[in-house]
């Protein structure tokens, strides 16, 4: 005889089946939608953007980041240490060339070009009392010699007049030996006073040679200093735009220190910058391409800087246009060095469907409403375009939205009407 279940046992097995009965739905309908992706090959038209490839030039660019500059800007530094006296000019006033800047208190200055005059002055007037004496001294020498010539000129008629003597009996030999040794003493002295005379000529001359050397670096030092005094007046050497200018009135300045910067703004460079991993790649000559709002200026790399700063690279750039209407002094501009260019090859508009793979698929349009997919190998690339070298013929339409949502069909259906 068979028992009747419990209601407890009985309500546990019904919850079981309503479960997996749920989990088998859930599953059912997640099949049903991803299959139903799967099916899904449309797109909307007015969602996507395509273009024609064409045959053209594409360049190979590496992306850096640049600021115009003056071609030209002067910095004017302070030739003396001074103070500020008066400011004539405030930055942005447009100059004409020999135009005065600002005033420096020069008085310090003068005081040293006044005692480096001075200091010339007792040099000349050494060097003349140098002159004086030696003059002196040649002139006593030379009739102390004049002297010791006659002194001579005596003994040896002494020295006869005794051998004479003792030939007729009138004197001994002693006399003449002794009249000999006078004789000989008076020509060794006249020797002595010959060598000390020809010793003070150059030894005085040297002195004086020396002390005209040092009138040469004082007069020097002289012009030097009224060339800087000159200077001190600060002027501009040519028209221009200053946009700096030391403004703090009374404030002391050393010899080197800038005063202001003029600019020629009729003409400008480009200083550009990149991340350091590209360095090896930069090099004086390499062609660029300098982006200012809408407008492509050509140029060319006239300087690389060997240091690193911060994780990039310094280097200028010398413009082909460089009085182009559209630069600004300090103006943010895009920098695109030229790494590689062919002058010929298939080609279309850079967009999202490019990620920087040289293999990839691209979807290329059949017809207004059916686009296909195709396996292409990309070559080169910059911002604004992208080398197709294989996969894609000139004349055919080129989808350049990221559709890669649809990789997994071979073919597009384009809806123009969704």
């Amino acid at each position: 005889m068979d028992r009747e279940l419990a209601p407890e046992y009985v309500s546990q097995s019904r919850r079981k089946k309503t479960g997996l009965i749920v989990v088998v739905l859930a599953v059912l309908l997640a099949v049903g939608i991803g299959f139903r992706q799967l099916l899904n090959t449309s797109v909307d038209a007015g969602k996507i953007r395509s273009a024609v490839a064409e045959i053209g030039p594409v360049e190979n660019t590496l992306s850096a980041t640049g600021e115009v500059m003056p071609a030209y800007e002067q910095i004017i530094t302070s030739p003396i240490q001074a103070s500020i006296k008066r400011v004539l000019l405030t930055p942005g006033t447009r100059v004409r060339a020999g135009q005065p800047i600002l005033e420096l208190d020069k008085s310090l200055t003068q005081i040293e070009y006044d005692k480096i005059n001075d200091q010339l002055a007792l040099r000349h007037n050494g060097m003349d009392q140098l002159r004086l004496k030696l003059d002196k001294d040649l002139a006593d020498a030379d009739i102390n010699d004049q002297i010791k010539s006659l002194n001579i000129n005596k003994l040896q008629a002494d020295l006869d007049h005794a051998r004479r003597l003792v030939q007729v009996g009138g004197q001994t030999p002693e006399d003449v030996v002794q009249a000999e040794n006078a004789l000989n003493i008076a020509r060794l002295e006249k020797k002595q006073l010959e060598n000390s005379l020809t010793y003070n000529r150059q030894s005085m001359r040297a002195s004086l040679r020396e002390s005209q050397l040092q009138a040469q670096v004082e007069a020097t030092n002289l012009r030097v200093m009224a060339h800087k005094l000159r200077q001190a007046d600060i002027l501009t050497d040519r028209a221009g735009v200053l946009t700096w200018v030391n403004e703090r009135i009374g404030s002391a300045v050393n010899e080197g220190d800038m005063l202001a910067k003029l600019a020629d703004l009729g003409s400008f460079r480009v200083d550009g910058s990149c991340a350091d991993v590209y360095a090896d790649q930069l090099k004086t000559g390499q062609p660029v391409i300098v982006r200012v709002n809408e407008t492509d200026l050509r140029g060319q790399i006239t300087q690389v800087k060997p240091a690193v700063q911060n994780g990039t690279v310094q280097f200028s750039i010398d413009l082909e246009n460089n009085r182009h209407a559209s630069l600004r002094p300090n103006q943010k501009v895009d920098v695109f060095v030229v790494t590689n260019r062919r002058a010929r090859t298939v080609r279309v508009p850079n967009g999202p469907t490019f990620k920087g793979k040289r293999q990839q698929f691209v979807w290329v349009l059949t017809s207004p409403t059916k686009a296909i997919r195709r396996d292409v190998d990309v070559g080169l690339s910059n911002i604004d375009w992208v080398e197709l070298k294989s996969g894609v013929q000139p004349g055919e339409r080129v989808i350049l939205t990221d559709l890669s949502e649809f990789e997994h069909v071979q073919e597009l259906i384009i809806d123009p009407n969704p």
